[in-house]
């Protein structure tokens, strides 16, 4: 499998025309003003170890930052520098995904979308394509192949979690049952990119392209919560954080968190850990932890 490597600067952009299909393209950006576009179809790999890069698709955008890896396989994908740190990313087309897997045929998994820590193998899988890019003279093709089938082997193995929903969901072949996992992690990646609004069950379930009856069904079979529910989850846990982990004021966690009051927040937040903001801050401040100042 041919690996193409691009180093992009500052105002670099790589439009789709320029990615052909016929390999893996594996991309190093620093500077501010990058932009790559990604065909849709196609799989990427993205990861900033020390800063942010923008991600969008069309009606949603965020930010990824370095804990963290976005495997994505939905769409056309917009890749925009937000700062001037650099960040990696290796894209091509799902056939030279897998046809870079180490597994059997019978075995292979598809890589679904994904976002979570990249773990020591992942990342130093990563950093040694980069590193093979920067001495070509010194590359073998047998090298970068054994690491590129190591990278997705590694990237399916990570995915373990994911992979084990597909039993749950609804279809008669594999093919069906991606198709249905599929739909629900775009429900649930819109949920996740939108803490701070309530977001229409309508609009979720005409992003997923079913019924919300169906939706709220689906959801809950595969995942065991309805997509409120997770939503709700979701705001709890972040509402934790900034309430234990940071210095904001409560009135600001409020507004970040899209409620509609103070008082309701706090009420919120009382029913959900039993115990008030001024509570909980107040037993971590005796406990002597300090609180980090949020980002």
């Amino acid at each position: 499998m041919r690996l193409y490597h691009h180093t992009l600067r500052y105002g670099d952009h790589l439009p789709s025309p320029v990615l052909v299909d016929s390999g893996l393209h594996l991309l190093h950006a620093h500077g501010r003003g990058i932009q790559v576009d990604v065909p849709a179809g196609w799989t990427t790999l993205c990861w900033a170890p020390a800063g942010q890069v923008a991600l969008a698709i069309p009606g949603s955008e965020w930010q990824l930052d370095g804990r963290r890896m976005q495997l994505w396989t939905d769409g056309p994908l917009r890749i925009r520098s937000s700062g001037a740190q650099g960040w990696i990313a290796m894209l091509g087309s799902s056939h030279a995904w897998s046809a870079m897997s180490g597994r059997r045929r019978s075995d292979a998994a598809t890589l679904l979308p994904w976002r979570g820590r990249p773990g020591r193998e992942v990342a130093g899988l990563v950093c040694r394509l980069l590193r093979n890019g920067r001495q070509p003279g010194s590359r073998r093709a047998g090298d970068c192949d054994a690491l590129l089938t190591a990278l997705v082997d590694a990237l399916v193995e990570r995915q373990q979690d994911l992979q084990s929903l597909l039993a749950r969901c609804s279809g008669r072949s594999l093919a069906r049952q991606q198709q249905t996992l599929l739909r629900l992690l775009r429900v649930r990646h819109a949920i996740e990119c939108n803490t701070d609004l309530r977001l229409d069950l309508e609009q979720l379930a005409a992003a997923a392209r079913y019924s919300p009856c169906h939706l709220i069904r689906l959801h809950r079979a595969v995942f065991g919560e309805t997509p409120s529910e997770y939503a709700t989850r979701l705001r709890e846990r972040q509402a934790w954080d900034m309430v234990c982990g940071s210095r904001l004021l409560i009135c600001e966690i409020t507004e970040m968190l899209g409620f509609e009051s103070q008082s309701a927040f706090c009420r919120a937040f009382k029913n959900a850990f039993g115990r008030t903001t001024s509570q909980v801050r107040g037993s971590r401040a005796r406990e002597g932890v300090r609180p980090r100042v949020a980002a």
